[in-house]
């Protein structure tokens, strides 16, 4: 049977497996997959309904409270009913506890060919390139779960790579192309460290996703900038790209800090 990193234990909820590991903390789930489960659990709840015809073009995430590698129930309503336009909300519960706030603007499909325009830059295929492994930067097993190939040498701060995964998300189950893209997104604050993180700590408390076309094939592409500012604060932004180009952007807030004794 083919890994994964969830296992569903009803309809709403999960059970992640060692796969989920996160990178600051073992003990925790990575945040990467549970933004894709969330992803999923809105293919369902769209599912459920008569079909509408909307693409998802924004979702943003508000990390809430410790990601326990536990099980994880989510729920799935709309916040703001439309024809055209329509605005969804998930809530990720651990332990009864609100760990993480969704939103998902949802707009209607319509054919725009005629004026679509905008940077068309594309990264060198990922067919042929070195892989590089994040295990030797960071813990977990979500890091050691993907195949990492860098397009060109990373410096601090900045990288671009491709991103994949052999992993299904939940077992027995099939994921739809866009849930399995957003699997891997929050890997992005991973990819281009600025300090090591044996030094520094800098996790993300959100992440935003804006998309302008909707993402095909099992490939990422990051094309990541991380910046810290003097407060403690800091960005990581990256350009999203599939083998087709580019397909949005995504946005990370970090709170940086020194490690404790350090």
């Amino acid at each position: 049977m083919t890994a994964t990193y969830f296992e569903r234990i009803d309809r709403h909820r999960f059970k992640p497996t060692p796969h989920a590991g996160g990178a600051w903390d073992t003990d925790e789930q990575h945040f990467s997959p549970l933004a894709g489960l969330v992803v999923h659990a809105i293919d369902q709840y769209r599912a459920e309904r008569p079909p509408t015809g909307l693409l998802l073009s924004r979702i943003s995430y508000d990390i809430l409270g410790r990601l326990a590698l536990d099980e994880c129930e989510i729920q799935v309503e709309s916040i703001r009913p439309g024809r055209t336009i329509e605005l969804l909300e998930a809530v990720v519960r651990i332990a009864d506890r609100p760990v993480v706030r969704a939103r998902a603007w949802l707009l209607t499909e319509a054919d725009t060919s005629a004026v679509a325009g905008g940077p068309e830059e594309r990264l060198t295929p990922p067919e042929g390139l070195a892989g590089q492994s994040l295990g030797s930067v960071w813990p977990g097993g979500h890091c050691a779960s993907v195949d990492v190939r860098p397009v060109g040498p990373a410096e601090p701060g900045r990288a671009t790579a491709w991103i994949s995964t052999a992993l299904d998300l939940v077992a027995g189950e099939p994921s739809s192309p866009l849930a399995s893209y957003v699997a891997l997104i929050d890997t992005a604050n991973g990819i281009a460290v600025r300090r090591p993180p044996t030094e520094w700590m800098f996790p993300n408390v959100d992440l935003t996703i804006h998309l302008h076309r909707q993402p095909a094939g099992r490939w990422v592409g990051l094309d990541t900038t991380v910046v810290f500012g003097p407060t403690g604060l800091g960005l990581t932004s990256s350009v999203l790209h599939d083998i087709h180009g580019p397909v949005g952007q995504a946005q990370q807030t970090l709170t940086v800090r020194p490690l404790p004794g350090r």
